[in-house]
């Protein structure tokens, strides 16, 4: 039997760049991450104890406007964690809503600990502490294209602009990599929840067109219109299978919106009759349901199925497979039993 090569993932050694560097990593990461108003203080060597600052979204709470330090250092002193956190309160800008520190080096839980009620201390609660290990495996996450290029030595823009436009381009991504970032967009309650469970049509329309528009033009709005980030489109593929394949995937669900909207017009879902648009009170057909959760179910079929094909999942699935193995199986199932109607035609 072939045995698949095993890829072996090294530490990226951030102590080995200076801290101009780091933080031209940290700012590119959170533009790919979708955060807005973006500053880079660092680079002014005034940054009153705000290396980065940023808002960062969530779908179901209120953005956050964050600091983040970046701490390319040994270690996290509690010291200076401390007077850039004041320094960060005092400063023109106001009291943040949140700390967030990436770190290069380990950090302990008991650092952990005792920066976040420090910053609680100064009526701030929310705290995120990364250590280099950390930062890394988000970068992985969300940006293994950048980390490449980092790592290769490619020479990150100076100017926030720049780096901006930097950090939103994807010319060496791979599709692989392409598909794991545009496969965000169907992270939503709208292609999770069963629709029966769906608590506002508006909201549900939206999501599914926000969708379409991201995969087709790789710009991914909420609900509210606001910019999430910047992903890869269908159009950044290279492989035309794997383009083909995203392609049939933004068709159906188009196919969904198009059902939803066919049976908003047809009374397979029918609102309260309030009167009030955002209203959660709805009344929906039991097949109408089936048809709208089957409908969604093929679109991320037809997703994964490209996501697999383009990892070379099913590419190793094949090669570990016994040639006979179908035969035997369907011989110990024997034979099916007919039911009237389920015939082939003939021809």
């Amino acid at each position: 039997m072939k045995q698949m090569p095993n890829r072996t993932v090294h530490r990226v050694h951030f102590e080995d760049f200076g801290g101009a560097e780091f933080e031209r990593l940290v700012f590119a990461y959170h533009v790919r991450a979708g955060w807005s108003d973006l500053a880079w203080y660092g680079q002014t060597g005034s940054d009153q104890g705000r290396d980065i600052i940023g808002v960062e979204p969530f779908d179901a709470a209120p953005p956050r406007r964050t600091v983040i330090q970046c701490v390319n250092r040994n270690a996290l002193l509690q010291v200076k964690a401390e007077q850039d956190m004041g320094k960060a309160v005092a400063a023109p800008t106001g009291r943040p809503d949140a700390f967030r520190f990436v770190c290069r080096s380990s950090v302990s839980a008991e650092r952990r600990d005792a920066v976040t009620a420090s910053a609680r201390r100064l009526g701030v609660s929310h705290v995120t502490v990364w250590s280099g290990v950390e930062f890394e495996e988000n970068l992985r996450l969300r940006g293994e294209d950048l980390l490449r290029r980092f790592c290769a030595g490619e020479t990150f823009p100076d100017g926030e602009e720049e780096l901006r436009h930097f950090a939103d381009d994807f010319p060496s991504m791979t599709d692989g990599e392409a598909l794991h970032l545009m496969a965000a967009v169907f992270d939503r309650p709208a292609f999770t929840t069963p629709f029966q469970e769906e608590s506002s049509l508006p909201a549900f329309l939206q999501a599914i067109e926000d969708t379409i528009r991201a995969l087709n033009t790789g710009v991914w709005h909420t609900r509210e219109g606001v910019e999430i980030r910047r992903i890869p489109s269908l159009h950044h593929l290279r492989d035309a299978r794997t383009r083909a394949g995203v392609a049939k995937a933004v068709q159906l669900v188009d196919e969904l919106r198009r059902v939803f909207v066919a049976r908003r017009r047809d009374g397979g879902i029918k609102p309260c009759g309030c009167g009030q648009e955002s209203c959660p009170v709805f009344m929906v057909k039991p097949d109408t349901a089936a048809e709208l959760d089957r409908t969604r179910r093929r679109a991320l079929a037809a997703f994964r199925v490209v996501t697999l094909e383009a990892r070379g999942h099913l590419a190793e699935r094949a090669a570990r497979a016994v040639p006979g193995d179908l035969g035997r199986i369907l011989a110990k199932a024997g034979t099916t039993t007919s039911i009237p109607g389920d015939e082939l035609p003939e021809g």
